[in-house]
């Protein structure tokens, strides 16, 4: 309407559309972090969480139209940064170091790519919605579904203001699983009004874990510690995860972007990455190198020159920073624990609950019979005659999410297993199996529940191998393998035995029938034998397991192996020998007793002794023999795992055999840490560290490690020039922390003449005031 004279005049006037300018987007850096739990990540870049809301704030030049509609693309982004030196966020601000990987251009059939409206929710399950705003100003709330694609994103924004279209890039940001996502119902506003608000209901996310103390742990403690040693003397031992430290989510994805599955299909893979069965079984396959260029290349056999000895590694960042950094070669070198703490690293930072988990008297059964058997000759020494073993303990990780291809009753935990064992559809990778599944016996659910199971519920047969004709069997047990599960607990550094998670209480009628239902599954008959082969293994024939000559009745003695004093690297071990006559004959029995240093996996490596006697036991006698291994018979044997098994065979002329093995670990001087003074952030704090030479002779060359996440960006290293025999010396250096919270300050000391003498200790660092 227009006034001229006193006259109302009704005039039409050419609508005028002006183009919508943004003049500054904000990205509510801090909000959001704290709000999606991604404080801790040392980088610049947006890093979310899925199923959750985040907020973008926009200001225009323009004023913003009624007409103006708001559409906006989220699409996933796979990078390659051509100097794996730089971090993302140093490549982000030298943009043209950045380049599209090969493949194809992500696609809403897909789920790499979502198109929605302002205020609409769309079939993607992505939403936009306006919160209230000051002139000029826009503050959106978007949120993304539970089950998103996890990884790196754009989102760009279009506007179309009738005659004028633009489009904007908003920006980049890394989208993680949600373990804090639960299923919910959101209220949606009426769009027209003639609607009512409705209901809409949000699934959780596959990895929600209900308990936030369980998520602390599980998702955001960035260190921990790895139990090992021998089921009769448990060890911990520091591990530094370090998955917020910087460049580490970006190897993570990394590691995605490299596997087999991208390769042959990137299209297919990235759309897979919304399911954590489908991310942990590719890290799984990726931690090791066997197949492909995996982050750790596995070494059992003691000689480490052309490499790290596993036992050096104390955490993981340094590990994967070398494999980026030196363009995805594989680090050498690795062994289980180093797998599982680097595969924790990595699960952790993708937003997977994960820990680790040790099996003592772990089971390798390599033709999936269940049946470990292990053959001695005369002397007790062990014959190859069998790929089967059982090590002192074996480490895996578990990972928390449900399995929608199992069903719910195998949610949970889910066994993961890095370390290349065995081919899983071709591929060294193991898992994600159910813990469910494997106490129940369901060895036929994918994947890989049969190793597991066998891992820690197989039983174990012993052999004397006098010929090919001819063998008898000496010891048969049910309870030995899978023993004393563990893991880390809760807030602290103590040990939790899990065990009954894994299997029924070892001699109960439920266990020995679950054992029977795996049997029956694997198509394995009593004799062993297994009458369904799923993948070629060396197995031996009924005839072989059935050529035996059984025990001849009940035992007529028993005996013990024992130590008398603790073993320490550096002194003689003592040892006795406790035979006992079980009957009222008079025995004469021929004892065969040796000694070898071995690896952890219980492989024998170099003999240190060996020694034959007749021992004469009258009725119902007991006598003990004492011997020793001298420091002088094993200082050049010991490998660096410090172990020792002692072997003796008891034969009489009546009777059974008797075969007893003793297990020895030596222990290591222990080093003190002493941290002077409060630990404050971006405040100097000293350190100081006294160790002991534990050796008889003089030592030179050795090196002191110090590492740890949020004290030390990168590992320091001290040279230790010579220490006299046991020797006590003192190193003291500085650290500044540079984040606040519970912290683990890792002390190594290194050297060719002893294995590690590790420590740690844990520090409360206070923010500055």
């Amino acid at each position: 309407m227009y006034m001229f004279k006193g006259t109302m005049f009704s005039i039409n006037l050419p609508c005028i559309f002006l183009a919508l300018k943004i003049a500054n987007i904000n990205w509510q850096s801090k909000l959001n972090k704290a709000a999606h739990h991604t404080s801790d990540y040392s980088s610049t870049e947006v890093i979310l969480r899925r199923g959750q809301a985040f907020t973008i704030s926009l200001n225009f030049r323009t004023t913003v139209q009624p007409w103006d509609n708001f559409t906006f693309i989220a699409s996933t982004v796979i990078e390659i940064i051509t100097d794996p030196g730089l971090s993302h966020t140093a490549v982000i601000q030298n943009c043209c170091l950045l380049f599209p990987l090969a493949g194809p251009s992500p696609a809403e059939s897909q789920q790499t790519k979502v198109i929605f409206n302002l205020s609409d929710q769309g079939a993607s399950g992505w939403s936009a919605t306006q919160e209230h705003s000051e002139h000029g100003c826009m503050n959106l709330t978007i949120v993304s579904p539970a089950n998103a694609v996890i990884g790196r994103y754009k989102l760009k924004l279009q506007i179309d203001s009738g005659k004028k279209f633009s489009s904007v890039l908003l920006g980049h940001f890394v989208l993680l699983f949600n373990p804090w996502c639960p299923m919910r119902f959101s209220v949606r506003e009426k769009q027209q009004s003639f609607q009512l608000p409705f209901l809409i209901l949000l699934l959780d996310d596959d990895v929600y874990m209900a308990n936030e103390k369980d998520r602390q742990e599980y998702v955001l403690n960035d260190s921990g510690v790895i139990f090992h040693g021998l089921e009769k003397y448990i060890q911990q031992e520091a591990w530094n995860y370090g998955q917020f430290e910087e460049d580490i989510l970006d190897i993570s994805l990394a590691i995605l972007d490299r596997s087999l599955n991208h390769r042959k299909d990137p299209s297919i893979d990235v759309s897979n990455r919304n399911n954590p069965i489908y991310v942990s079984r590719v890290i799984s396959a990726m931690v090791n190198s066997n197949d492909e260029k995996g982050v750790v290349e596995g070494k059992w056999n003691g000689k480490y020159c052309s490499g790290t000895n596993p036992l050096h590694w104390s955490g993981s960042v340094t590990i994967l920073r070398k494999w980026y950094r030196r363009r995805y070669k594989p680090v050498r070198y690795g062994q289980c624990w180093v797998f599982a703490g680097v595969m924790c690293t990595v699960l952790r930072s993708l937003g997977i609950p994960t820990r680790v988990i040790t099996n003592f008297n772990s089971a390798h059964d390599r033709n999936i019979n269940l049946s470990i058997d292990k053959y001695i000759d005369i002397s007790g020494k062990t014959l190859h005659l069998t790929e089967d073993s059982v090590w002192n303990f074996h480490v895996w990780n578990e990972s928390w999410f449900i399995r929608r291809d199992l069903g719910s009753f195998y949610d949970g935990w889910q066994v993961l297993d890095a370390t290349p064992q065995e081919r899983s559809k071709g591929i060294f990778q193991c898992g994600p199996a159910s813990t469910k599944a494997i106490k129940e016996g369901d060895v036929n659910l994918d994947y890989d529940s049969s190793f597991v199971f066998a891992a820690v519920n197989a039983d174990c047969v012993t052999w004397i191998h006098y010929s090919n004709k001819r063998k008898e069997r000496i010891y048969s047990n049910t309870r030995k393998i899978g023993k004393f599960i563990s893991t880390k607990a809760v807030g602290t550094n103590s040990r939790v035995d899990v065990t009954d998670n894994y299997k029924y209480p070892e001699g109960s009628l439920k266990e020995r029938q679950v054992y029977k239902k795996a049997l029956k599954l694997l198509g394995v008959s009593s004799t062993g034998r297994r009458t369904k082969v799923t993948r070629r293994r060396r197995r031996f024939s009924v005839a072989w397991r059935q050529n035996m000559t059984a025990p001849t009745g009940k035992p007529t003695i028993s005996g013990k192996l024992n130590l008398d004093a603790s073993p320490v690297i550096g002194q003689d071990i003592l040892l006795t020998l406790s035979l006992r006559n079980l009957i009222t004959d008079f025995k004469t029995i021929k004892v065969k007793l040796s000694a070898s240093a071995v690896l952890y996996t219980r492989k024998p490596k170099t003999e240190v002794l060996q020694w034959s006697r007749s021992i004469q036991l009258g009725s119902e006698e007991v006598k003990e023999i004492p011997f020793k291994i001298s420091y002088s018979q094993y200082k050049n044997a010991l490998m660096d795992d410090r172990k020792i098994l002692v072997t003796a065979l008891c034969e009489v002329r009546q009777g059974a055999s008797l075969l007893m093995e003793k297990d020895i670990l030596l222990q290591d001087p222990f080093l003190t840490i002493k941290v002077f003074g409060p630990t404050v952030v971006h405040k100097a704090a000293n350190v100081q560290v006294t160790f002991t030479n534990p050796l008889s002779e003089t030592v030179t060359d050795c090196v002191l490690r110090a590492e740890g996440s949020g004290l030390l960006k990168e590992q320091l290293q001290i040279n230790v020039a010579r220490m006299a025999p046991m020797e006590s010396s003192t190193i003291e250096f500085e650290i500044t922390p540079y984040k606040s919270g519970t912290r683990q300050l890792q002390v190594d000391l290194v050297s060719n003449h002893f294995s590690d003498i590790k420590g740690f200790v844990m520090l409360d660092v206070t923010p500055v005031q």
